[in-house]
């Protein structure tokens, strides 16, 4: 960074910036870890002797712990696009309009969490539902490790409750999908013949002014090989939506390669389990109990609630570690 010239190519400056700015962190973390346990051991003899050391030693042992499970965290993201930004997109499943609300509540969920994490988010689509809910809704997370972290999301979301539209007050399962792509920049090589792509435009639907339901200003892009769908509606002009829907592609396409390069490593290891990404990752119970639970580590959590209120963070690090040891055996 100190070199001459380095901020002459302004992109490539940026992102060995940002990498500079991560490492300066994770080790700002880990020498604050370092000061704290050198403390600890006299802070534990001076304890037995005095109560009020033995509180300042209890919240030391919280502190380390904390940049502990920082770092252990920091360790579990290995891949080419974790530390960086994410493309997340909700679907609604079959169900119809309880579908569609538990769409809705989904994203809820993850617009929380990721305002807990500190990530800066923009939603880029929305397209609302008949009744009530969303068909479908896509928004950028911005932050460090956002890609990593929501990765571990990605799958099919399964809701048990009372449906509030079941006039007869019925139990009913709806579904929800969560699909997650690296923001990725125009230097990252991704193939795409123009000859294969549907490009059409529409009426932007919701918040954005009389310019935007005046004019067909959202785009949807679909990539013909691999049936990809991808739209975007929030941006000023069809041009930008364009350019904006076109990122997107990118990121949906990377992500496709990612999967079969996970499902090939997966073979190798000799895994017998269904390692599709599009496969029943957790279900939220609302009726007759109130529980949530993760059937890719089986890690559940009685609160239903407060994980609908974005407290994701166990079920999240489980998965990752889980992921880690099965990748180092």
């Amino acid at each position: 960074m100190g070199r001459p010239g380095f901020w002459d190519d302004q992109e490539a400056a940026a992102r060995t910036s940002a990498a500079h700015a991560r490492a300066q962190r994770k080790l700002s973390t880990f020498r604050e870890l370092e000061a704290e346990v050198d403390d600890l051991g006299e802070l534990a003899e001076m304890a037995a002797e005095d109560e009020e050391v033995a509180a300042e030693l209890s919240s030391q042992l919280v502190s380390v712990e904390r940049h502990l499970a920082e770092l252990e965290e920091a360790r579990l993201f290995s891949g080419s696009y974790d530390a960086g930004d994410a493309v997340v997109t909700v679907h609604a499943g079959a169900g119809g309009t309880d579908s569609q609300d538990w769409a809705e509540m989904l994203l809820r969920m993850y617009l929380r969490w990721a305002e807990q994490r500190g990530f800066e988010v923009e939603m880029k689509e929305a397209s609302p539902g008949e009744e009530a809910g969303l068909k479908s809704a896509t928004f950028i997370a911005r932050g460090e490790n956002a890609y990593g972290l929501f990765a571990a999301e990605r799958g099919v979301h399964r809701l048990v409750r009372i449906s509030p539209f079941d006039s007869s007050a019925r139990r009913h399962t709806s579904f929800a999908q969560l699909d997650v792509g690296p923001l990725v920049d125009e230097g990252v090589e991704v193939e795409i013949d123009d000859t294969d792509l549907r490009i059409d435009t529409y009426r932007a639907s919701g918040a954005g002014g009389q310019h935007v339901n005046k004019t067909d200003s959202a785009v949807r892009i679909t990539h013909i090989p691999t049936g990809v769908v991808v739209q975007c509606q929030n941006e000023r002009s069809q041009t930008q939506n364009k350019a904006m829907a076109m990122q997107f592609l990118r990121s949906k396409l990377i992500e496709l390669e990612e999967r079969k390069r996970a499902e090939r490593l997966a073979k190798e290891r000799g895994e017998v389990k269904d390692v599709a990404w599009g496969s029943q990752i957790r279900s939220y119970f609302l009726h007759p109990d109130q529980r949530v639970k993760d059937h890719r580590t089986g890690h559940e959590a009685g609160d239903a609630q407060k994980v609908l209120d974005g407290d994701l963070d166990d079920f999240i690090r489980d998965y990752l570690n889980k992921t880690a040891a099965s990748s180092a055996s």
